[in-house]
């Protein structure tokens, strides 16, 4: 029979919170096992309880899963000795193997998902498996309504020679569109409203595949996956 875990150990490894961190965060009643919230750090947990963190679900301990609401002026790096990047975002104590899956322009906000598991990240943004990802974009022109068979039917950026895979716009107002595209050229979207004589003047991404940035997370701030919305992005 598998052991019991004390609920502090179980919070510091699947989210990579200090163990004292993980115990302060439990007494303040921000932690619930089975939907019943739990004060006591030392509580016993069984290994198929369901664990929640603010409201979110926590997954078994092993790799490390987080989406991150980026904001702008932060790079999806490691390391960088001049900017901020998405990891010193992280207020956690083992931040060792973490990388980014799924990376943004310095300029653009939103879900950014970062992890220790490569293999996961790799069907995350491998071409060949076209995970697609939507965007929220703001454009300095009115958008011609007939601009969205010209991105159902792709097109031929600068410098390129084959068109782009077919995306699906969703014009909202003449200058917000929604944008969904399941490639990750260099500054795609960018290049791909240039193309048609626009310009972008604020990108935001709201998902990756089926998962969707949770709207409470102020930009700047994260929280680990759940195993239902880890898995996601992999079925």
């Amino acid at each position: 029979m598998a052991a019991f875990t004390r609920l502090d150990k179980r919070l510091s490894h699947a989210t990579g919170l200090t163990r004292s961190r993980a115990q302060i965060t439990i007494r303040r009643g921000q932690v619930t096992v089975d939907g019943t919230v739990v004060r006591d750090p030392a509580f016993k947990v069984a290994p198929q309880a369901q664990v929640a963190w603010r409201e979110c679900e926590v997954a078994s301990p092993g790799h490390r899963y987080y989406m991150l609401n980026k904001p702008q002026g932060v790079i999806c790096a490691t390391s960088d000795e001049s900017h901020r990047t998405v990891l010193d975002l992280l207020d956690i104590d083992n931040k060792k193997g973490l990388h980014v899956a799924g990376r943004l322009d310095i300029d653009t906000t939103g879900l950014v998902l970062i992890s220790d598991d490569g293999d996961w990240s790799h069907r995350i943004t491998a071409p060949r498996h076209k995970c697609p990802k939507r965007y929220r974009v703001t454009l300095v022109a009115p958008l011609d309504p007939a601009s969205v068979a010209q991105f159902a039917e792709g097109m031929v950026l600068r410098n390129e020679a084959k068109k782009t895979q077919p995306a699906m716009l969703e014009i909202l107002t003449p200058t917000d569109v929604r944008l969904t595209i399941s490639e990750g050229k260099y500054h795609q979207v960018k290049r791909m409203f240039a193309a048609i004589g626009n310009h972008v003047t604020a990108l935001h991404r709201e998902a990756i595949g089926a998962l969707q940035l949770d709207e409470r997370l102020a930009l700047g701030e994260y929280r680990p996956l759940s195993e239902a919305e880890r898995m996601l992005l992999i079925a």
